[in-house]
């Protein structure tokens, strides 16, 4: 060997075994048992990956090149989330084509991901934009649209005047648009909605049987929030109409003494009385400039009173209609009724307005003045022939005594909204879909799929707030696919998750025109056994992927009904206790560490920096450990490769025990714990080394170890061990728990149970022999005293109890 070898050179190396894997994959065997390990896949920015986004790729990529050496076939593709508002707000605050956008950042970042050196499958590489894969965004959609999950409706939604976009309810905080900053109002646009709705039961139950965190768990089911309870109908006399309500507490139904709506309520026009018209209007004008989002967080609750009056249908007692903007439309009925002695927010309002507070329920059923709201269950009173019961009881007795007068019913109700599916933007897949006079709305037939969008040089919103696909009049005027008369086409695009719903399932036949992918890929590699992501996805993301993959099992494209296995969400780096982030400036790009420190380096350190599912800060500095330790190891195996010695029984428990700790480690994820594992090894190897040599198959069995975190290095030196083929064509070594056992073992010795001296034993050694030995080793201390007692404690220690000669 060169004496240049001597020092590591992580620049020489990882260029090196990069273009070895690219010319000799490592991942070919599809015969063995897959593994189908995915990242969520990212939506590529012109400022590329900082180090932060490594901890999840590369979490990945241990996991799964552990499982290539344990002898599976791994399924480890990336893409391209590119459609989406994020690139359409850069392409025109730089004024460039989004889709020139994209192409630039996805250079930047897949040349980052190379430097990973993950085993990616990049011949299964995919992207939202290619009409290739959003061919089938849009089939899905119109099969969902044939099976009456996709329909139209009018939605009030966050809009900004001046930027002249739909706003999200967190671009529009405090009536205000995140971008420009000028004053947001609500405006009426006709949606595409998807009717997730109807899958609401099966989301929630199915959650039971996944793999996932509960945390993340517990999110999906507080977003689908079931809850049980009792439509009840409250009549409003004067314009024969009757209000709705869902309530969870009917047995607080005598104490409901008014009612409120939401200001988008389909009644409010028609229950505002003359006298108070001026009010409701300037109240609705008011509540229009607020996000949803602003409304639920509003600490003081504010409403108006509509003049009109609804009857409680179980007491008969006149109730105010109010209306007020903490209630919503989009959830239950867009109505309340108020029970203030009950509940918090309603007596909150109550008190605010002035409005009757009854109490209907106390904890022995007597009643008691009210001076605060009273939420614990108890005994009814003041309920008519319900006093007395239980609150348990009288939920199902007032329930159905409603049922009964056909004034209500019990109910399962949900949190859980329809999605809004269509966006009024350029970017995004066009929704096949077309417009007739004569046939209504139409599905493009599967044979004139994708839909492409047309590549336009203005894609700028327009002022009507429609998609600026409805300025194109030659991409919108076709013929109807029915009956060949004119029509038009649907201009509104898809959002950004449309893609990301379904992509896991695309990857795995990316260049099939005919199917979605072929049946036999899907029973072969489907589904995801292990999804590896950022908590930020916990609910919407995952929801919507669900969603999608039960509507395919339920038409029968794919035979399972959740798409990921098993899920791990790992934790943020931060940079001095903040979120990194290149726009806030305190974001590190990989590309300098990488020239300094090499990829295996950093590979090791972002994993080593805390345990992977928590937040960890990054330190500039820490890097150098890790690098010190690579070159240290990389030392131990120059100082003995041409020089291994013959096996001993210090290097078997050794390795074993080595083999044993690492493998535990990382089947528990707690790489952190095995990256500190081979620092610990390395070192008490470098130690044995000096004293009785390194041996081969020691030597071996730390390569391979080491191999799914540090690929490059570890190659390197099994190839200067002398093996002409990749270490990850190896086995994963195994271990003998009773070779673990140490020969010798340490011996404390006291005298009056004061720590004096160590002794070391054969492990085999008996009671009398340890306590021989321990006497010799004491011999001097015990000099001049009687022993009136010897304690033995098996394997641990000998106390001497001794008094003066």
């Amino acid at each position: 060997m060169e004496a240049a070898d001597k020092t590591y050179n992580p620049k020489y190396i990882e260029k090196k075994w990069r273009i070895y894997w690219e010319q000799n994959p490592i991942n070919t065997d599809k015969d063995r048992p897959k593994f189908y390990c995915l990242d969520m896949f990212p939506y590529p920015s012109g400022s590329g990956l900082h180090v932060g986004h490594w901890r999840g790729y590369v979490l990945s990529d241990v996991l799964s090149r552990y499982k290539l050496l344990n002898g599976n076939y791994i399924v480890h593709p990336m893409g391209w989330d590119s459609f989406g508002l994020p690139a359409e707000n850069f392409a025109i605050k730089n004024n460039i084509h989004p889709s020139e956008a994209i192409k630039n950042a996805k250079e930047i970042f897949k040349r980052q991901l190379i430097d990973i050196s993950a085993v990616y499958n990049w011949e299964h590489e995919l992207d939202t934009t290619d009409p290739k894969f959003y061919k089938w965004t849009q089939w899905i959609f119109i099969q969902m649209f044939k099976n009456g999950l996709a329909y139209e409706k009018e939605m009030p939604l966050n809009w900004c005047p001046n930027c002249k976009v739909v706003l999200a309810n967190e671009e529009a905080t405090a009536g205000m648009c995140e971008r420009c900053k000028g004053p947001s109002t609500k405006r009426n646009l006709r949606q595409w909605m998807l009717k997730i709705t109807k899958y609401a039961e099966r989301l929630l139950v199915d959650l039971d049987k996944l793999n996932w965190p509960q945390k993340v768990k517990r999110m999906q089911k507080e977003w689908i929030g079931k809850s049980y309870g009792a439509k009840i109908d409250f009549e409003v006399k004067e314009i024969n109409q009757k209000i709705t309500v869902f309530s969870t507490r009917p047995d607080t139904l005598f104490g409901a003494t008014f009612i409120v709506l939401a200001p988008e309520h389909e009644l409010v026009l028609m229950l505002t009385t003359k006298e108070h018209s001026e009010s409701v209007a300037s109240y609705i004008k008011n509540t229009a400039t607020l996000s949803t989002v602003d409304r639920l967080a509003a600490k003081e609750k504010s409403g108006v009173f509509t003049g009109s009056y609804a009857v409680n249908p179980i007491s008969g007692e006149k109730m105010q209609i109010w209306i007020g903007d903490y209630v919503l439309a989009d959830y239950g009925t867009g109505a309340i009724m108020s029970v203030p002695g009950h509940d918090a927010r309603d007596f909150e309002f109550a008190k605010r307005f002035g409005l009757p507070i009854l109490q209907v329920i106390s904890k022995d059923g007597k009643s008691s003045e009210l001076t605060e709201v009273y939420v614990e269950d108890g005994i009814l009173l003041n309920s008519g022939n319900f006093s007395g019961l239980t609150t348990s009881e009288a939920k199902e007795a007032i329930a159905n005594y409603l049922a009964k007068k056909g004034i209500g019913e019990k109910t399962t109700n949900y949190r859980l909204r329809d999605w809004v599916f269509s966006r009024q933007r350029y970017w995004g897949e066009p929704i096949p879909l077309v417009h007739c006079e004569g046939c209504g709305v139409v599905p493009v037939p599967d044979n004139e799929l994708p839909v492409k969008l047309p590549h336009v040089k203005s894609y700028h919103p327009t002022d009507t707030g429609e998609s600026p696909l409805a300025l194109i009049s030659e991409w919108v005027n076709v013929p109807c696919p029915a009956c060949s008369k004119p029509a038009k086409r649907e201009t509104n695009t898809m959002p950004q998750w449309a893609g990301s719903s379904w992509y896991f399932l695309r990857y795995i036949d990316v260049a099939n025109d005919s199917d979605l992918a072929a049946k036999e890929l899907i029973k072969k590699y489907l589904p995801v056994d292990y999804y590896v992501g950022g908590v930020e996805h916990a609910v919407l993301h995952l929801l919507y992927a669900r969603f999608y993959t039960k509507f395919l099992n339920d038409i029968g494209i794919i035979d399972f009904d959740e798409p990921f296995t098993q899920l791990f969400n790992q934790g943020m780096v931060t940079r001095n206790g903040s979120k990194m982030d290149k726009s806030r400036g305190n974001g590190v790009s990989p590309d300098e560490i990488l020239k300094s420190y090499g990829s295996d380096a950093l590979r090791m350190y972002i994993l080593f920096i805390g345990p992977p599912e928590l937040d960890a800060d990054w330190n500039d500095n820490g890097i150098e450990g890790v690098y010190r330790f690579l070159a240290k190891l990389w030392r131990l195996f120059i100082d003995n490769i041409g020089s291994f010695v013959p096996t001993t029984n210090n290097h078997e428990r050794m390795r074993n025990k080595m083999i044993y700790d690492i493998t535990i480690r990382i089947d528990n994820l707690t790489l952190n714990t095995a990256i500190s594992g081979f620092m610990e090894y390395t070192n008490k190897l470098t130690e044995l080394s000096r004293k009785n040599g390194m041996d081969k198959e020691t030597a071996e069995a730390l390569l391979i170890l080491l191999a799914p975190f540090a690929p490059h290095i570890s190659e390197e030196l099994w190839q200067l061990c002398g093996y002409t083929s990749s270490i990850f064509k190896q086995k994963w070594p195994s271990y003998d728990k009773a070779k673990m056992v140490d020969d010798n073992i340490i011996i404390v010795v006291q005298i009056n149970g004061k720590v004096r001296e160590n002794v070391e034993v054969h492990a085999d050694a008996s009671k009398d022999e340890i306590i021989s030995a321990a006497k010799n080793a004491a011999k001097e201390r015990l000099n001049g005293f009687d022993i009136v007692k010897e304690v033995y404690v098996p394997n641990k220690l000998v106390n001497f109890v001794v008094k003066q000669s």
